[in-house]
């Protein structure tokens, strides 16, 4: 073999072993991101603060690994820790995350044009929610102040089996979801008007599909009724909704029925820009 070609044989090993050390780096840096996300997916609206033990319980991973990672985690601000337990929270750096989400998000830009006319129409506060998973997230907030339209962008969550947006999203899931989400939230009484009984939800639920629209009749907060109406996205898949909110004085039955139209109308008309 001359020198050519033994130069080459060197050049071509080592641009396997080039390949194959880049290779194993990635495969490793993707397994530590999926173990950072098991130990993220930990926390929860009723599990808000763990410590390392019960991480360790939840993942499957071994203590000694799920330390390390939270360590990281909270150097970067993902995590805070509370010294007393030696438990761990979701740090503000999670929060400065979902606000830049919600600031690049599409959807309520496509959507505000309609919720600021149904504002305007009605004279009364109109809510946009999305659900996240377990609840829903208010993305945008309509409201006439002293001298002129007010729109608050917030990441206000809600719950899904007491208010109208929550409603309107669960009357067309899958009964599993619905189950899922009565089992997590206990179905817990915020007022007396709040359905707490799941089989009376799924009745409710099911008229809400024919009419297409649902009503918060004081059960999630006192003195307040609303309703809403489901938004679809371009698969035609309910994922969010939009309501009108008032005080009970202002919204009786009558005014509510002739609400039900516009505030349809407005959820179409949403789902098509979005289409």
């Amino acid at each position: 073999m001359d020198q050519t070609e033994l130069a080459n044989d060197r050049s071509d090993g080592a641009s396997v072993a080039g390949s194959d050390e880049q290779r194993e780096g990635r495969d490793s840096g993707a397994k530590s991101l999926r173990k950072m996300s098991l130990v993220l997916d930990c926390f929860t609206r009723l599990q808000p603060s763990l410590t390392v033990a019960e991480i360790s319980e939840a993942t499957k991973l071994p203590k000694a690994t799920v330390h390390r990672i939270v360590t990281s985690l909270r150097e970067v601000g993902m995590l805070d820790q509370d010294g007393r337990r030696q438990s761990y929270r979701l740090g503000l750096k999670m929060f400065y995350y979902g606000s830049s989400v919600l600031a690049s998000l599409d959807t309520p830009r496509r959507a505000h044009p309609h919720i600021a006319k149904l504002q305007l129409v009605t004279g009364e506060v109109i809510h946009f929610h999305i659900f996240d998973g377990s609840q829903m997230v208010c993305v945008e907030r309509e409201e006439m102040g002293a001298s002129r339209l007010t729109t608050l962008t917030t990441i206000e969550a809600a719950p899904t089996y007491c208010t109208s947006v929550g409603k309107a999203f669960l009357a067309f899931q899958e009964e599993n979801l619905v189950r899922r989400i009565a089992a997590e939230e206990g179905l817990k009484s915020y007022t007396p008007n709040t359905i707490t009984d799941l089989d009376k939800l799924l009745e409710e639920l099911a008229l809400i599909r024919n009419s297409g629209f649902a009503i918060d009749d004081e059960e999630n907060q006192v003195g307040l009724r609303c309703i809403g109406a489901p938004i679809r996205d371009a698969t035609g898949r309910v994922f969010a909704a939009v309501s009108v909110s008032g005080p009970a004085e202002r919204m009786p039955d009558a005014r509510l029925s002739g609400l039900a139209p516009l505030v349809i109308q407005t959820a179409n008309d949403i789902s098509e820009a979005l289409s």
